[in-house]
């Protein structure tokens, strides 16, 4: 059935050479399904394209009769003006998808399309809204959120502020506690030497101060 098929796909052709095994025969099988499948429905399409232009045809035939018989009229005898009102119509009828160009079909055809027509505008009017009420939304939520910004900033600038005094007192606090230190090194060490030369803590200033008063 696969040879059959490519013979019939390439005609007069040779068929390319192409390794024969379980795989390739059941791709080429599956093709030529589809193929076939599609075929069947493009025939069908053009059976009934052609059934309809058949009838298409009858049907024109019959109306050119019915002019001819019954008011003497065809397509030929109309002038320009005619013909064009003619065209108008049928382009008319073919926009509005109508069965006929009778006057209910069209005014049936143009009533649907109207209240569609205010369906769409209704549709549109709330779109407009809900977008207009985004819109607000969004630009409340953008001056927000730039407020939000500026804040931030002020904040991060303060820490900064802060983080510099902070640092300050802790050099500040650095330098007077090695200073006391020292201080404290220099008096052990005098009263060391204080000791050292046996003196006499009768003759400090406020011993004297108090042995004055």
């Amino acid at each position: 059935q696969v040879t059959l098929w490519l013979k019939k796909i390439y005609g007069n052709q040779p068929v390319p050479e192409y390794e024969v095994n379980a795989n390739t025969v059941d791709i080429l099988y599956e093709l030529a399904e589809c193929n076939e499948a599609r075929d069947r429905d493009v025939s069908l399409l053009i059976e009934d394209m052609e059934q309809k232009a058949t009838e298409y045809k009858a049907e024109a035939n019959y109306l050119k009769d019915l002019l001819a018989e019954s008011l003497g009229l065809s397509l030929s005898s109309l002038s320009s003006e005619g013909t064009s009102y003619l065209d108008v119509l049928a382009d008319s009828a073919v926009i509005l998808e109508t069965k006929d160009t009778s006057l209910a079909s069209l005014f049936c055809a143009i009533n649907d399309m109207t209240s569609e027509l205010y369906a769409t505008e209704s549709k549109n009017r709330e779109i407009t809204l809900e977008l207009s009420n985004i819109c607000q939304n969004l630009s409340a939520k953008l001056m927000w959120e730039k407020q939000l910004m500026e804040d931030l900033k002020k904040v991060e600038e303060l820490n900064e502020i802060e983080k510099a005094t902070d640092e300050s007192k802790s050099q500040n606090l650095k330098f007077l506690k090695s200073k006391t230190d020292d201080l404290q090194t220099r008096i052990k060490a005098a009263e060391e030497q204080l000791v050292a030369r046996e003196f006499d803590p009768s003759l400090t200033h406020k011993s004297l101060v108090n042995l004055s008063e």
